[in-house]
């Protein structure tokens, strides 16, 4: 399963947020380094359509789309060399798929800052500079060991490492986040190994007071955005503290608190789509009246893989894939009307499964 890292310096709101999202108990404390381990929840992806799916079908089971949050402890300055506790979180992020770094965008005199006082812009550098340093020693410790031996043997895996490498020491320099480079295909593949920390790709949450949440963007929030504006990373605003207390309600109440607060939505929803769509995943989905389920796919893979999601046997054993559009579906009301309409298409292996295609797949057992 693949798993977004949630980041930051200490006392941002990083385990008050995981607590939210994944209604855990972890312990969230006014000082450095309350969480020491990673903590990993999995979260359940928001999807209206499977509300509309399960008024249609009504099964016995209602089963979402999910993947994984991870909770990694406060970074430090200083932490690529040790500071804090240092390459041991360093370590932990290099295990992610995707980054969330939630940034502090309020004040309050009673939540410690690490940094003295919140500056959006610093936390974020901060935590780049480490990143980027930790990068720039595993390039400089595998161009040591296989440059000159690549040069003399002209061997062209070793050419290709070694072309990636320099790219990405250059960029790291100049402090730029490898996920910023253009790498060929086969570069990436003879350095995906490294899992380099700048390479994945990153959102940023801007954690804000409970009074800013239904206003403009506040200065802190702005300056956050116009930092990143030449970079084609997203902002989601929103409160923590809310979130955790949004969490506790059903869904009535919790309709009733954002209306409240004056805002349309659940920041926390928008984070878990807006990761979702991150780490590049899309949904399809299996229905009947057992069970309706969004199944994770990756974008761009095939009916033949896709169906392996569900089972081995599904995927060694295919035949074809049965599939309509969501769309589809709602439109004509019914499976029958669907096929009825020329809308119902049996796709082989090498089908490109679409987010909202609804599957169903024979094979041979």
């Amino acid at each position: 399963m693949l798993k977004a890292g949630i980041v930051g310096l200490p006392n941002v709101g990083k385990s008050t947020l995981f607590n939210a999202i994944t209604k855990q108990d972890i312990l969230a404390a006014n000082y450095p380094f309350a969480t020491i381990d990673p903590n990993v929840g999995v979260v359940n992806v928001p999807d209206e359509r499977m509300n509309v799916l399960n008024d249609m079908y009504m099964p016995e089971r209602l089963i979402l789309a999910s993947f994984e949050f991870t909770d990694i402890a406060g970074l430090v300055k200083g932490a690529s060399t040790g500071e804090g506790l240092g390459n041991k979180f360093l370590s932990h992020i290099r295990e992610v798929d995707a980054i969330v770094e939630v940034v502090r965008c309020f004040d309050d005199s009673n939540i410690i800052h690490v940094e003295g006082a919140p500056d959006p812009v610093r936390d974020v550098e901060i935590i780049n500079l480490e990143l980027t340093i930790s990068d720039l020693e595993i390039v400089n410790n595998r161009l040591t060991k296989i440059e000159k031996k690549a040069m003399t043997s002209k061997d062209s895996d070793s050419l290709i490492e070694v072309s990636a490498l320099k790219k990405a020491k250059d960029a790291l320099e100049q402090a730029i986040p490898l996920r910023e480079i253009s790498f060929t295909e086969e570069e990436l593949e003879k350095i995906k190994s490294y899992q380099f920390l700048t390479i994945k790709p990153i959102l940023y949450l801007a954690n804000v007071s409970e009074s800013d949440l239904s206003l403009d963007d506040n200065k802190y929030v702005e300056a956050l955005k116009e930092y990143l504006k030449d970079t084609d990373t997203r902002v989601i605003k929103t409160c923590c503290k809310v979130e955790s207390e949004l969490a506790e309600l059903d869904i009535d109440e919790k309709k009733e608190m954002l209306e409240m607060l004056g805002i349309k939505s659940s920041g926390l929803d928008d984070l878990i789509n807006a990761t979702y769509s991150l780490l590049g995943l899309k949904t399809y989905f299996t229905v009947g009246s057992d069970e309706i389920r969004a199944w994770t796919f990756k974008d761009g893979m095939n009916a033949r893989d896709c169906a392996g999601i569900i089972h081995t046997d599904f995927r060694d054993g295919f035949i074809k894939a049965e599939v309509m559009s969501y769309d589809d579906l709602i439109k004509y009301k019914d499976e029958l009307k669907v096929k009825e309409a020329g809308r119902l298409r049996i796709e082989g292996k090498d089908y490109i499964v679409k987010d909202g295609d609804i599957c169903h797949f024979r094979f041979n057992r």
